[in-house]
Order: structure tokens, then sequence, then C-alpha cells
């Protein structure tokens, strides 16, 4: 029996089979979570539905996050198969490509800046405050996946950065907000893995090969690890973290300088 026995988890933003959504819902899956999973529009539909079928589940509901009547339907849609929902994985984000490439302030602009602030960030609270009444009573949690790029300056990431730090102190209020009623809030900083997301960002293979080479464990990490501490994290075994930010990239947050160029 796994340790998400008898848990029911949410996983919005599973894209493919590359993305830290996937590792998560193997992981979940694997600690026997029933699962459901959201896509964002129809040319993703088909995608997701085959992936989820992969993982014994036949919940995939439409949601675009930055349509607040999206994410209220996706609770009236999930109302038909459960009562209850313990676990909500947010895995959203999204900046305009012209400003993740080049300066900062080159590219930077309202529209981007607005952006990412909204799919990146205030969707997990959205998604948070609508799925609210479904995770009453159950001592639930939500995980969220940040970056490095938060809390210090990276080649490229540009505003996107900008949106992981408001996204961090989203989790903070956020696991202020909940904590009274027993639901736990965390985050995951996790290092550059080859994701689908990852590919919209200028020179990304020059940072996989430089926390490579840098990292205390020289090597980048993987989806599947990303997945096992979002699986331990949802579950009782971490039911007395909250309102934290849990680094996995092999250890690169600690180095101030890299030693292998």
């Amino acid at each position: 029996m796994g340790f998400l026995n008898g848990k029911k988890a949410l996983i919005v933003g599973l894209a493919s089979h590359r993305s830290i959504a996937w590792g998560i819902a193997q992981a979940m899956h694997r600690e026997d979570a029933e699962l459901a999973f959201t896509y964002q529009n129809e040319k993703l539909q088909s995608h997701v539905e085959k992936m989820a079928a992969e993982l014994d589940s036949d919940i995939t509901i439409p949601c675009d996050v930055s349509r607040d009547s999206d994410i209220e339907k996706v609770y009236e849609h999930l109302d038909d198969y459960w009562d209850h929902l313990d676990i909500i994985v947010h895995s959203v984000a999204y900046a305009p490509h012209e400003a993740l490439e080049g300066d900062y302030l080159d590219t930077v602009t309202r529209d981007a800046f607005n952006t990412a602030h909204e799919i990146s960030s205030y969707s997990f609270a959205a998604l948070a405050k609508a799925g609210r009444n479904m995770m009453e009573g159950r001592n639930g949690a939500l995980i969220t996946i940040s970056h490095l790029g938060a809390e210090r300056a990276l080649p490229s990431y540009n505003v996107m950065g900008l949106a992981k730090a408001s996204l961090e102190a989203n989790v903070r209020y956020m696991a202020a907000s909940l904590g009274p009623d027993g639901i736990r809030v965390n985050s995951i900083s996790a290092g550059p893995v080859k994701a689908l997301t990852a590919t919209g960002i200028s020179n990304f293979h020059h940072i996989l090969n430089h926390v490579e080479k840098n990292a205390p464990l020289r090597r980048n990490i993987t989806i599947e690890e990303v997945g096992n501490t979002a699986a331990f994290l949802c579950s009782d075994l971490a039911s007395g973290i909250t309102g934290e930010n849990i680094y996995v990239d092999g250890g690169y947050n600690t180095i101030g300088m890299g030693l292998n160029e």
C-alpha cells in the first residue's frame, strides 16, 4: 500500500511525458493516489487523455487557468466523480517567448509582466480558492513548482524570475490562509530539466551544461526526482511541513561560484 493510498489528487499543467507534472503524476500513482487531470485546450485533450489512461485515470477536464470560469468549472466537473479532494498540483508557468531572451529591461513589457504573473502565480491562488470547499476537513495539501530564478538573477529567465518570486510569496500567504483548515501549501524549487516549458528559455542547453558541471551532485535532476518530492510533501508523512520552498536541484542553490567552467 502506497503512502498516498486513499488520496485524490488534481494535477494541473500536464502537457507531455517530459513535463514535471508527469513526474509528479507517476510518483503519486505509484503511491496509490487517485488522479484527475486538466488540459489547456482541445489541441492537448487527446494527448492528456492518453497519458491519464496510462495512470488508470479517466478524469480529464478542460481548464485555461487565465479564466476564472474555467477554474470554477473544473471543480463542478470533478464533483461528478469525487465528493472531496485531498491534493492540488499546480505545474503551470508561462511568459511570452520574446521576454525570455536577451537583457531583462530590453525585453520586459507591461503585457509580458502581467501575463507571466497571472498564469504562473495568480492561477495557484485561484485554484486553491475555487477548490477550498472540496478540500474542507481533509487535511489536504497543495504543491507548486518554482525555480532558483525567483531569488537570483539568471540569464534569460527575466520576467519569469519575478513571477516565480511572486509564486513563492503566494505559497507563504496561502499557507497562512489555509493552515487553520489543516491544509498545507508548499513549493519545490526544481533544477533545470529537459521539460517542455524549458524550451522557451534562450540558450537553455548552456544552463543544463553549467549546472551539470557545478552542482554538488555533478548532474542535472530528473522529473522523477521532483515527482518523488512532491508525492512526499503531499502525503501525511509531511504533515508538519507548510509554507516551505524545497530545493530539488542537486544542491546547485548552495554553490556561490562555479568552479568547473
